[in-house]
């Protein structure tokens, strides 16, 4: 299980990608396991289990990830999203590892930025997610699951999954849509609440590799449905560090 965070940015889509995936291929450590030597989010790959698997999330208004009523993926220039208030997220979790992987929202607000989010990676097949709510000028969904499915090892369709408000305990978090757990803006630490509301997406994956072997990490997601990963890495760092907070 890994956890991972996200940088954003966007100017020019093709410019700020080839920028981004260099700057991830300085931070990555050698690894024997990642055979895929594929970083952009805009390119196929074939993959095998614990390869590295790079992807993006594109933050905007659910309307401009449409072009003539047809939903294309960002990499797509048509869409144009360098010339709207979009920003751009680049991951890179192991393959059928489910992973964490996290948006610092004290440096990103995604209401001034649409509100909406899609997961994207490939060029031939282009796929991408539904466009899904993120903030609105009431709340802020802090918790998802995005679903890469593979076929021989090559992606074939991502998307995301919610599993009802039965996680939403606490006085923070109202329910949306009877689907997605909430919290209310004035609440969050950004909007001088006390909440942390930085963006957790848990990420699955399910289908074949290229050696085709099941992956399976997707299941072992639905197995642990009903908790939080965002919150069990919390209160893991909590148990760590409160022992010492009296210390400084």
């Amino acid at each position: 299980m890994k956890r991972g965070e996200g940088g954003i940015i966007m100017r020019s889509m093709t410019l700020v990608i080839q920028m981004m995936v260099a700057i991830m291929m300085m931070m990555l450590v050698a690894d024997g396991a990642d055979k895929n030597n594929i970083f952009s989010p805009c390119s196929d790959a074939r993959i095998q289990r614990l390869d590295g698997f790079t992807f993006g999330l594109a933050f905007s208004s659910k309307e401009s990830f449409t072009f003539n009523n047809t939903q294309l993926s960002p990499c797509d220039q048509r869409l144009a999203l360098q010339s709207k208030q979009s920003q751009l997220a680049l991951f890179r979790p192991k393959v059928d590892q489910i992973s964490l992987l996290t948006i610092n929202s004290s440096s990103f607000d995604p209401v001034a930025f649409g509100g909406h989010m899609v997961a994207f990676a490939g060029h031939k097949y282009a796929a991408r997610s539904n466009p899904i709510l993120v903030s609105d000028s009431s709340n802020t969904i802090t918790s998802f699951t995005l679903v890469l499915e593979f076929q021989k090892g090559t992606l074939q369709n991502m998307f995301w999954n919610n599993f009802g408000c039965n996680a939403c305990q606490g006085e923070s978090l109202v329910c949306l849509e009877n689907k997605y757990c909430a919290v209310p803006n004035s609440k969050c630490k950004n909007r001088g609440g006390s909440v942390d509301c930085n963006l957790s997406i848990q990420v699955a994956f399910s289908g074949t590799d290229k050696n085709l072997r099941a992956l399976n990490s997707w299941y072992e997601v639905k197995n642990l449905r009903q908790y939080s990963l965002y919150g069990v890495f919390s209160d893991l760092r909590d148990s760590i560090t409160s022992p010492f907070d009296q210390l400084f």
